[in-house]
């Protein structure tokens, strides 16, 4: 707020309620970064970049950005549209991980569905400094695995902060998990997926994942028990583990998972749904043993604390104070944004951004992702088009 005074006696009792009460009533928005993208579905950049932001199309394409002006790069970073599926709504390219040295090795890990149906999990390589472009030829398949349907894919990529990479898969698909992927031990679908891909080629399962060694389950498995997690990550601030999960026909999920837990989690689908039993006969059932249940939960509908498909954000650790520590999360659907203050693994303080998160021109669309960058901005991706990034207004 700016004031200019042109005489002491203009500061009356009325002009002092203003300065006062101004500053209490300004809220964060967002502004619109960039505009123009074919259903965009991821945003970020390297640790090491300040300047530009990464936008995935999910048609196949990977576009780089000025994060100041919005200008978009001329030529894609990548376009790989001729090995991706978009056949079904959910399939496409779903997720994009850079290498914790990428400044160094140029390396970055892709998640999507090939035009065969199964889910890639790839590694490429970008030439720096500038790392303008990435040879689509470079890429290296680290693991592919047939998918059941078109949707349910999950698609989520990430490293943790044990350097190790973390992939998120749905349960195949169609509704209730009709061939039991998300508890069966011998399937990668529904489960949290942990590689080590620091080997110069390939990858080695580490060690300390929960279930190396053990007769009939994949030793990637990392966690079980998921129907859809789409998009998750890892609060840069403390390391813990956020999750959200798409529910089936009542409640949408947020699971949490403190730092260096976890290992061998079962978030209890298609058993549970949310914290209850799924309502299907024939499907539904006990919580399983040692099962994790939900930090958060919301019911099906229309209302101010409901929706239908749940995206998971980020816990902001960025320069507008009054935000930081919050987890950011939204409804795909009904396109609202809320937050909550996490205190012992219990949401606090329940926040709806909906209003105040509308842009300034037009009306914020479905909710495709969050995003975050090199300094903890917190960006929404609209999947109609625009990137918004959240700012002090």
């Amino acid at each position: 707020m700016r004031l200019t005074l042109t005489a002491a006696a203009a500061i009356t009792a009325t002009t002092v309620a203003i300065i006062t009460l101004t500053p209490a009533q300004a809220k964060p928005g967002v502004e619109t970064v960039a505009t123009g993208f074919e259903r965009p579905l991821w945003v970020g950049a390297p640790s090491h970049v300040k300047d530009r932001l990464w936008v995935i199309e999910q048609v196949g394409r990977i576009w780089i950005i000025d994060a100041k002006t919005g200008e978009k790069q001329q030529e894609p970073f990548l376009d790989i549209a001729s090995q991706v599926s978009r056949k079904g709504n959910e399939e496409g390219l779903l997720g994009l991980a850079f290498a914790p040295d990428f400044e160094k090795s140029g390396r970055f890990y892709l998640n999507f569905v090939d035009r065969d149906k199964n889910t890639r999990i790839v590694r490429l390589t970008s030439k720096g400094p500038e790392f303008n472009t990435a040879d689509p030829n470079s890429m290296e398949i680290l693991l592919s695995y047939k998918q059941d349907f078109e949707n349910h894919n999950g698609g989520w990529i990430s490293f943790g902060p044990d350097g190790m990479l973390y992939i998120g898969n749905g349960d195949g698909g169609a509704a209730n998990d009709p061939k039991q992927r998300a508890q069966a031990m011998d399937t990668y679908l529904g489960k949290m997926l942990r590689i080590d891909v620091s080997p110069k080629e390939g990858y080695t399962v580490p060690k300390d994942n929960p279930f190396v060694g053990k007769d009939g389950v994949k030793p990637e498995i990392w966690a079980l028990g998921l129907r859809n997690p789409w998009r998750c990550s890892f609060d840069r601030q403390t390391g813990d583990f956020w999750i959200g999960d798409v529910g089936q026909n009542v409640w949408e999920e947020i699971d949490y998972l403190p730092k260096g837990k976890g290992a061998g989690s079962n978030f209890g689908w298609r058993l549970r749904e949310g914290d209850k039993e799924t309502p299907q006969n024939g499907v539904g059932g006990k919580a399983p043993k040692g099962a994790v249940e939900p930090v958060y939960v919301y019911k099906h509908g229309s209302g101010a604390t409901e929706g239908l498909s749940v995206t998971g954000g980020y816990v902001y650790r960025g320069p507008v104070k009054e935000l930081q520590g919050r987890y950011f999360f939204g409804d795909y659907n009904t396109r609202r944004v809320w937050s909550f203050v996490p205190r012992n693994g219990k949401p606090t303080k329940f926040e709806d951004h909906t209003e105040d998160f509308q842009p300034e021109k037009g009306k914020l669309g479905m909710i495709a992702s969050f995003g975050e960058d090199s300094a903890g901005n917190l960006y929404i991706v609209d999947h109609g088009g625009p990137i918004l990034r959240v700012v002090d207004k």
